[in-house]
């Protein structure tokens, strides 16, 4: 079991915090003051990894003893000209495959397993309301449909970052967001079958030394998984998944297979992906949506019964089959004034991401159980 953490000083949620949510073992992190085609230093990685799996001594004087694992990194992010196939933002295609070859390298000799990435164009994620109201007065992250039908990408991109209580979002860098307008002209023109292609590319490159390095390369599925403002993505559904899976035949290349991203679309089957992928599956998110019918969804909490998305159904495929990898409660739910007090990233305060880690492993034991 993982919690995702942004590091020190860039998270409103402390180690310690995590140290008391019960069952979490592993630390998925980042660094993510790193760009996207930019080498990560072993002496940066050394240090982050010491920090997450290690003690300080004021801890240990309060008669702390519990550590984690560091062994996911979310996410090594991949440079547009690698997914454009040609230079763009300064970067050629072979310079930043060289580049991400050498941070895998590095991330595995830090004991790293598992890295998680995607193949989006542009943006990572998207959502049109980050602090929407639910009916039990918390808040989420809400995408509506109509909202997105008229809105610009230059409209959305300044609405994003003047509601992230100025934190940082991955995908949303600013840096990223500055050379907009060149990103959307270097992907127009560009189809499936390009991404596809330059996709292959990429992987050809790449497994290879994640092989040697010991880690296993897992893509994150598109979220929201269809194409939006025009550019083509490529992990957006079932059959999208196994196309890009037979790109290369290696277990180093798999999946990050978020259940909430894949279930945006109400016609995916959220049990049947897991049962259908499970020996490429290297890192689950577990996490729960609910649908409108006119094409909205909103984040909910993570059991079953609150949304569209049978969590209870995901765990029980997994405990069926033993599954090895790792797992993590996805977005959570804003709660008892954390929007006033702690100000947390959108999606990631503290407490309904630990009642997710609770009903997520309450599930796996009792199907653990029944077996």
């Amino acid at each position: 079991m993982g919690f995702r953490w942004y590091g020190e000083g860039n998270d409103t949620v402390t180690l310690d915090h995590v140290r008391q949510i019960p069952g979490v073992e592993t630390i998925v992190w980042s660094l993510h003051h790193k760009q996207a085609g930019e080498v990560w230093e072993q002496e940066e990685i050394d240090a982050e990894v010491a920090r997450i799996t290690g003690l300080s001594d004021e801890a240990r004087a309060r008669g702390v003893t519990r550590t984690f694992d560091a062994e996911v990194v979310e996410s090594v992010n991949v440079h547009e000209s690698i997914k454009l196939g040609r230079t763009v933002l300064g970067l050629s295609r072979d310079e930043a495959i060289e580049n991400y070859v050498t941070t895998i390298r590095r991330l595995g000799r830090a004991g790293v397993k598992v890295v998680c990435y995607n193949f989006m164009p542009v943006f990572d994620w998207l959502r049109t309301d980050l602090w929407h109201p639910l009916p039990d007065g918390s808040t989420a992250l809400f995408y509506e449909k109509a909202v997105v039908d008229r809105m610009s990408p230059e409209s959305l991109i300044a609405d994003m970052e003047a509601n992230t209580h100025g934190l940082t979002l991955p995908g949303w860098e600013p840096e990223r967001l500055a050379s907009f307008r060149e990103l959307d002209a270097a992907y127009e023109g560009v189809t499936h079958d390009d991404m596809y292609a330059s996709y292959r590319y990429f992987l050809d490159a790449v497994v290879p030394a994640a092989e040697e390095a010991g880690v296993k390369l897992a893509v994150h599925p598109d979220d929201p998984p269809f194409d939006v403002f025009g550019w083509p993505r490529v992990v957006s559904s079932k059959e999208g998944i196994a196309r890009v899976l037979d790109l290369h035949p290696s277990p180093h290349h798999g999946l990050t297979l978020c259940l909430g991203s894949f279930s945006a679309n109400p016609a995916h089957d959220a049990v049947d992906a897991v049962r259908t992928f499970m020996d490429r599956i290297h890192f689950t998110h577990v996490r729960n949506i609910k649908h409108f019918e006119n094409g909205d969804f909103t984040e909910v909490g993570h059991r079953a019964q609150e949304g569209s998305v049978d969590t209870t159904g995901i765990m029980k495929a997994y405990a069926e089959a033993d599954y090895q990898g790792y797992v993590r409660p996805d977005h959570g739910r804003h709660l008892w004034d954390e929007n006033t007090t702690n100000k947390p990233r959108p999606g990631y305060g503290l407490y309904d991401r630990a009642l997710g880690v609770q009903y997520l492993l309450g599930a796996w034991d009792a199907f653990r159980y029944e077996k």
